[in-house]
């Protein structure tokens, strides 16, 4: 991967393309792409939830319609609730939607599982760009022995305020992190936007349906009863997003990486151990704010004693 610019597979006309500034003729460019793509009996499903998503989802079903891969699948929309004129964006582009009136990511996603026709389903969001290879390379882990469950990593997509370099450091300490969760607890690494698993599993297992997140590592969690949580490597399944969940941090990468050093050390030592069984269907999310994280850690990490002797000690 080029640390100072984009993959060279992303088109750049969608990148900031909305739906009145798509012409006539892309529309039905990118319409004849999916019919040409999909299979009338996949073996894979694609979903993807969509709330508003008139000016995102294009460029998501145009990098989907790129697909190259082995497995016959389908795309498929769960449009939730939408205001906007997703759904006919989605006519338009001959993309096969359902429509999930209850609003939440877990509605949405279940939705998607309850109408799939493929043995496999890989889920991904709206707003993101899925490169050639990523539906082959999915299934292909997802297909292996005794696995329920996959997912793949993700990077950010740099424009004039994020160069690429800065995010590339950013996204190498996440992999670290990454590795380190896999050992114990796999299902804190799993997104729904780079997510498989087998039908049949998360028809049993089901997605919370509260509006909550974390409804992706919700259902890997009780999918480890079914099989194994693999990760998918491969840079050539790296998912793209624009840089959203950065911008939320006063818009610095700073700020977005000294919050997440903070809340992975202080969740550093769970990481080893096994989480206990518990009802992912009923659980809370944790709301530390960064000022109580560092508090966490202060009190941790305090140093005892006013004489040079005075150590660091876990407390």
């Amino acid at each position: 991967m080029n640390i100072f610019k984009n993959p060279g597979w992303i088109d750049t006309r969608f990148l900031d393309i909305k739906y009145d500034d798509a012409h006539e003729s892309t529309i039905n460019e990118i319409s004849n792409r999916v019919e040409q793509v999909i299979s009338a009996n996949p073996l894979v499903t694609v979903v993807i939830p969509a709330y508003n998503e008139e000016d995102n989802i294009i460029r998501c079903i145009d990098s989907l319609s790129r697909s190259k891969s082995g497995y016959p699948f389908e795309i498929l929309v769960v449009n939730n609730n939408s205001s906007d004129r997703t759904q006919e964006l989605l006519d338009r582009l001959s993309v096969r939607s359902v429509f999930q009136p209850v609003q939440g990511w877990g509605a949405a996603r279940q939705k998607g599982v309850d109408e799939a026709k493929g043995k496999y389903i890989l889920t991904g969001d709206s707003d993101c760009i899925y490169p050639a290879g990523w539906v082959e390379l999915m299934t292909r882990k997802l297909e292996q022995k005794n696995v329920a469950c996959v997912y793949g990593r993700f990077s950010y997509i740099a424009n004039n305020k994020f160069p690429r370099y800065k995010f590339w450091l950013y996204e190498r300490m996440a992999d670290v992190m990454r590795e380190v969760r896999h050992f114990k607890r796999p299902y804190l690494n799993c997104y729904g936007m780079s997510m498989g698993y087998v039908k049949d599993f998360a028809a049993r297992a089901r997605y919370t349906e509260r509006m909550i997140r974390g409804e992706d590592g919700r259902l890997a969690f009780d999918l480890m009863s079914y099989g194994k949580i693999k990760m998918v490597r491969a840079s050539r399944s790296r998912v793209f997003t624009k840089p959203r969940a950065i911008e939320r941090f006063d818009g610095t990468l700073g700020q977005a990486i000294k919050s997440r050093l903070i809340k992975e050390l202080v969740r550093f030592g769970e990481y080893f151990r096994k989480k206990e069984a518990h009802d992912t269907k009923t659980s809370l999310n944790s709301t530390h704010t960064i000022e109580e994280n560092m508090k966490v850690l202060k009190k941790r990490y305090k140093v005892k004693g006013s004489s040079g002797k005075g150590k660091n000690k876990s407390t």
